[in-house]
């Protein structure tokens, strides 16, 4: 079974967090993630994948330090119907100054209220989420 691994960036503002990011699907919400390059690190996927979806250049974000949650789980191929093994790698960003989103491979996007237990979806927004939530309680 062949291996695919996707990064991105949760990005979240205010201090504390009043918000956090998700882009809309037709069908589901999202993170701004995609496939890693040959040759480039998870985080500059990350930051690269944050502004080609997002329009939201590395300056304008500020990745925390000790934030990394991978999820691991098989996607099927939209045009093959192949079973890949895919590795998701979420980094935390606090936007540091405001700028307008601009979506470019998405239908939308929304700045979601910061109130756990969050529900979103239960694959992966709501694990990443619950980690989140454990990984800021963790440091205060």
């Amino acid at each position: 079974m062949s291996e695919v691994k996707s990064c991105g960036v949760l990005v979240i503002r205010g201090e504390p967090i009043r918000e956090f990011l998700l882009m809309r699907h037709a069908d589901r919400w999202d993170l701004p993630k995609g496939h890693v390059d040959p040759g480039e690190t998870e985080i500059q996927c990350a930051l690269r994948e944050l502004s080609e979806e997002t329009g939201l250049a590395a300056t304008y974000v500020e990745l925390i330090d000790g934030f990394r949650f991978e999820s691991r789980y098989q996607v099927r191929a939209k045009k093959s119907d192949k079973l890949y093994d895919k590795t998701l790698v979420i980094f935390l960003g606090l936007l540091v100054r405001d700028m307008p989103i601009v979506i470019t491979e998405h239908q939308g996007f929304e700045w979601f209220a910061w109130s756990p237990p969050h529900r979103i979806q239960v694959w992966t927004i709501d694990p990443l989420m619950a980690a989140v939530e454990s990984f800021l309680s963790s440091k205060n």
